[in-house]
């Protein structure tokens, strides 16, 4: 199993003092994954056990990889930012009374700054057959702003992708070094909007094409 070093952790728990957040998610799974999947943050469920990908969304996730023939086993799971990110609100129980409360909510660029010295080392030192972005935000963390989900999904790109070169920088660089992605949908996404999951599910097909086209080529 791989792990990120402990030195490596606790920086970006430094660098994310004082930010709206809760816990820490290590990333999770094999040094030379079939793929590797980048979410955006953890959710309740990830914060309070300290395992990536749980719950509702970890359920449709683990449907997806059981598609193409996978299992937690065979991927390494992260995330652009390893610690819940959250809002107060007030939920309305059933006896009418208001409850304060946490919800979650997206990273912001200055949290996915923060722990972006994790992400860099996973991607510099795991050796995965493809990388998977999930949802927005892990496709806009290694691809940059200008890249939508809705217009890239599905797609196999090769290129280099967004890491921050020093601690002290507020902008990312691109690496000399190409990977290969292929971006898709958050797993959660088809809870808000069922209308995604055809074009998640052929999403995943395209995703166990490529996989099955490279094993075919090792056997040769």
């Amino acid at each position: 199993m791989f792990r990120i070093p402990d030195d490596i952790a606790q920086t970006a728990l430094e660098r994310s003092e004082g930010f709206q957040v809760e816990g820490f998610v290590r990333g999770e799974g094999p040094e030379s994954p079939t793929l590797l999947l980048v979410g955006e943050a953890p959710g309740e469920h990830e914060a309070v056990h300290g395992v990536p990908f749980i719950g509702r969304a970890g359920d449709e996730l683990m449907k997806s990889l059981a598609s193409v023939g996978l299992s937690r086993e065979d991927v390494y799971m992260t995330s652009s930012f390893r610690s819940r990110p959250y809002k107060w609100g007030t939920k309305k129980e059933r006896d009418g009374s208001l409850t304060k409360r946490k919800y979650n909510r997206p990273p912001t660029q200055k949290e996915q700054l923060a722990h972006a010295p994790v992400l860099d080392y996973e991607v510099a030192n795991l050796k995965p057959k493809l990388i998977v972005t999930l949802g927005n935000i892990g496709l806009q963390r290694l691809l940059g702003k200008h890249a939508k989900i809705t217009t890239l999904h599905g797609q196999l790109l090769t290129q280099p992708v967004q890491y921050l070169k020093s601690l002290n920088d507020t902008h990312y660089s691109w690496t000399d070094h190409s990977y290969t992605i292929l971006p898709t949908f958050h797993p959660a996404s088809i809870f808000y909007r069922p209308s995604l999951r055809t074009d998640l599910e052929e999403d995943w097909l395209r995703i166990g094409e490529y996989i099955q086209g490279l094993n075919y080529n090792a056997l040769e």
